[in-house]
This record gives C-alpha cells, sequence and structure tokens, in this order.
C-alpha cells in the first residue's frame, strides 16, 4: 500500500470508530441524525453492527376522513382542537443505514423542552 490509501484507511477506520461511539452513546434515544446530502433524519437508534446503524425513523400520517366517521370522529365540529377535521399521528417505521450515510455531527439528541 502507498502512503496515500494508508492515510484513507486510517481516516475512515478512525471515522468508523467515531460514529460507532456515538451510536453506542445514544442508542435507544430520539436522536436527528445528519446526512452527506444534507438531509436530516429524525428517529430512535435502535441497533447496530460492524456494517450500519438501525433506526426507527418517524413519518407524519393524517387520518382519513373515513377513519374519523367510522371511530366517532366529530364530523361537523371542525376536528380535534381546531385543526380542520384530521388528526395526526407519527409513525416509525424501521429502517437500516450504512454509517458512511452520516457526516458530523452524526447524531445529536431530539430537542426536547420541559413545559412550564
Amino acid at each position: 500500500m502507498n502512503d496515500m490509501s494508508q492515510y484513507n484507511y486510517e481516516f475512515v477506520n478512525e471515522n468508523m470508530r467515531d460514529i460507532m461511539g456515538t451510536c453506542r452513546r445514544y442508542m435507544d434515544y430520539h436522536v436527528v441524525g445528519q446526512t452527506r446530502e444534507g438531509y436530516r433524519i429524525d428517529g430512535i437508534l435502535e441497533g447496530m453492527d460492524q456494517e450500519g446503524v438501525t433506526m426507527l425513523v418517524a413519518e407524519e400520517v393524517e387520518e382519513s376522513p373515513d377513519e374519523s366517521r367510522q371511530f366517532g370522529g366529530y364530523g361537523g365540529y371542525g376536528g380535534y382542537g381546531g385543526y380542520g377535521g384530521r388528526r395526526r399521528f407519527r409513525r416509525y417505521r424501521r429502517r437500516r443505514f450504512p454509517y458512511s450515510v452520516f457526516v458530523f455531527p452524526y447524531f445529536v439528541p431530539f430537542p426536547y423542552y420541559y413545559p412550564y
């Protein structure tokens, strides 16, 4: 191996250890991950191994009009809390990501603000 490839291998190896350490620290926490493409992934770190990380990724879901009618929704009253009649839910799906997808800062805790 030449000097440049040795340097690249050491950099990648050090970067991998850094990401894995961050994953261990925030395992089972709700985090926001930063990707190379500039996206932010919101989810719960569920597991990890040598190749990547498993996350429960959040997605927003709205209740369809059929469901609100079927389960006793308020129909003509404008809905729940004045939001126009449809309730919103957060669903989590299990997704697997290789470590190479993330860049520094890899994961940060999801901001939670305590109520007054």
